[in-house]
């Protein structure tokens, strides 16, 4: 049985105190799953650091099996959380290599030793730490791959191994911060069905933080709903996320299409890529299609289908070992492969956001437009061509740097580092930008993303959640590029933040006629946002069409039951 009772969490910014949880309440019955949700940045995350240990609290208590928690917990009150408690992020991939079961078998063993040592097959213990491990094991539906490597599991394996791992110290509360978001709808419906099963085997008390209300909706008994670090509303999940949603905005339709005339086309892709993270290989074989002007596209899959792979070789960051990446470019076809001088012409036509976006915490909104003004401006690459001759720096060398901009800050630094620069070569390269420039570029675009110019001034610490995202597109926008490319940059986003970012796109995709090509995971965003939607599933185009037909047939291959959840109903009624 959990308890929590009038929890208050404030953090001090830049002199500012800023309220964070307001006298929070609830409690969690042993076999009982709890749902956390609310806007992004309204206290969920924080609540699981607190109960865990991670965070102190300014007042209130919270109670475990009647252990008693406050304010400026000893350690002798941590440590008990660190044995009762067990805590599942996201993010998480920290694993030891070798058959899988072993990275449980390490667990028992610190729990008994104190360390993860792997013990000799031949101790004493072995076989009854083997045997225990296989529970856990079975209890992620993970028994089948029990030899096989950690390294080898797919990114939804690995993270139910990683719960085993947590499960294995035998915890009397668990907590789960967005356990399924940047997952595809089969690995979600494996991972939700794993908790199901963990709450009747071990009938402790789980907290499931979410934003997505199909998930609260097939997983919890009950659902406390913040806003503002207040409790609004605790109850049964229907009537609680009816009134979660009850301001989300209308729907702005999608921009017609009139013509379908193509402006990147891809031919005869083939290649093998390993990807690392999820074990797998992709094998690319002959593959084409096209992507046509105005158009807002969609390519989903399956985790592991090679959507993101593609996508990078779309933007000439991944180059295919056969086939050729066209865009119509002042008229002609220009291949994105090849080096030529108009490549860097064709890049600064073009933006792209990561998985992992984020904006510079320090500095303030206007400076970062600024930087991404003065590097892909109307008149950047003529003054970056002017200076690259004095430098001594060859047209290539700069292909290089202005590819790089587009990259991870380690691929960068990595980058740089081999042809002997710095991250100082920009400043020398390319122009400043004024205030009043940055105002000018910034004012349709805000406008259109329905951002007040007051935002520029602030940092991204001063901006709400739904701000944050949005300024961060008008970052990718403010240069008015005629191409955009998204990889899944909204999974982690509450739906009422991700309406008004999915009509801000469509806006965007209507006043400026921008080209559109997104990844995601996320079917209702599909057919929402998109035009057209591409289904792929290992390195091969499946299915090609209307989006919601595209969807619909993504979820028929992944056996999604979770998504029987129609949200529309809570929205609509």
């Amino acid at each position: 049985m959990l308890e929590v009772s009038n929890i208050v969490k404030e953090y001090e910014f830049k002199d500012e105190v800023k309220r964070i949880l307001d006298n929070v309440s609830f409690n969690v019955a042993d076999g009982e799953i709890l749902g956390i949700t609310g806007k992004s940045g309204c206290g969920k995350t924080t609540i699981l650091k607190i109960l865990r240990g991670l965070e102190d609290f300014q007042s209130g208590y919270f109670e475990i099996d009647g252990e008693r928690i406050e304010p400026g917990a000893g350690k002798d009150k941590l440590k008990f959380l660190a044995f009762n408690s067990a805590i599942h992020l996201q993010r998480n991939f920290g694993l030891w290599n070798g058959p899988a079961v072993e990275n449980i078998i390490r667990r028992l063993n610190f729990l008994e030793e104190g360390h993860e040592g792997l013990p000799d097959t031949e101790a004493y213990n072995y076989d009854e730490l083997y045997e225990k491990a296989m529970y856990y094991m079975r209890l992620v539906r993970l028994d089948h791959k029990a030899k096989h490597s950690s390294n080898l599991l797919s990114g939804g394996e690995k993270q139910r191994l990683i719960l085993a791992r947590q499960l294995a110290a035998q915890p009397h509360l668990l907590l789960l911060d967005e356990p399924v978001t940047m997952t595809d709808p089969g690995t979600k419906q494996e991972m939700l069905d794993v908790i199901k099963d963990i709450r009747k085997e071990l009938n402790i008390p789980i907290i499931v933080v979410s934003h997505l209300p199909e998930i609260h909706l097939y997983l919890a008994d009950r659902v406390v709903y913040l806003e503002g670090g207040k409790v609004i509303e605790t109850g049964e999940a229907k009537y609680v996320l009816k009134h979660f949603l009850k301001d989300i905005k209308e729907q702005t339709p999608l921009a017609e299409i009139n013509s379908k005339e193509p402006i990147i086309k891809v031919r005869g892709l083939s290649n093998r890529f390993a990807l690392l993270r999820v074990g797998e290989v992709l094998k690319f074989e002959d593959l084409s299609l096209e992507i046509n002007k105005g158009e807002i596209t969609s390519l989903i899959g399956p985790s592991g289908a090679g959507k993101t792979t593609l996508l990078k070789m779309i933007e000439g960051l991944r180059y295919p070992k056969e086939g050729e990446i066209t865009y119509l470019h002042d008229g002609n076809w220009l291949n994105i492969i090849d080096f030529t001088i108009q490549r860097l012409d064709l890049r600064r036509k073009m933006s792209i956001m990561h998985q992992e976006f984020t904006l510079s915490p320090h500095s303030t909104i206007r400076d970062q437009l600024a930087f991404k003004l003065r590097l892909k401006g109307e008149t950047s690459l003529k003054y970056a061509r002017e200076k690259a001759a004095e430098l001594g720096i060859s047209d290539e060398k700069l292909d290089i740097l202005y590819k790089l901009t587009e990259v991870t800050e380690e691929e960068k630094d990595k980058t740089l580092s081999e042809m002997g620069l710095t991250i100082d070569v920009y400043a020398k390269l390319f122009p400043t930008i004024t205030k009043g420039t940055v105002d000018t570029q910034a004012a349709q675009v805000f406008e259109t993303l329905d951002l007040p110019m007051s935002v520029l001034d602030k940092t991204p610490y001063q901006i709400s959640g739904g701000e944050h995202v949005r300024a961060y597109i008008a970052l990718a926008l403010v240069t008015r590029p005629e191409i955009l490319m998204l990889d899944e940059p909204f999974g982690d986003l509450d739906p009422v933040t991700l309406r008004d970012v999915t009509n801000s796109l469509k806006n965007i995709n209507r006043k400026f006629g921008t080209t559109i090509v997104f990844v995601s995971h996320h079917t209702d965003f599909v057919r929402e946002a998109a035009h057209r939607a591409i289904l792929l599933d290992d390195a091969k185009i499946i299915m090609d069409g209307n989006p919601e037909e595209v969807c619909h047939k993504l979820i028929e291959m992944s056996d999604a039951k979770y998504l029987e959840h129609d949200i529309s109903e809570l929205i609509e009624s």
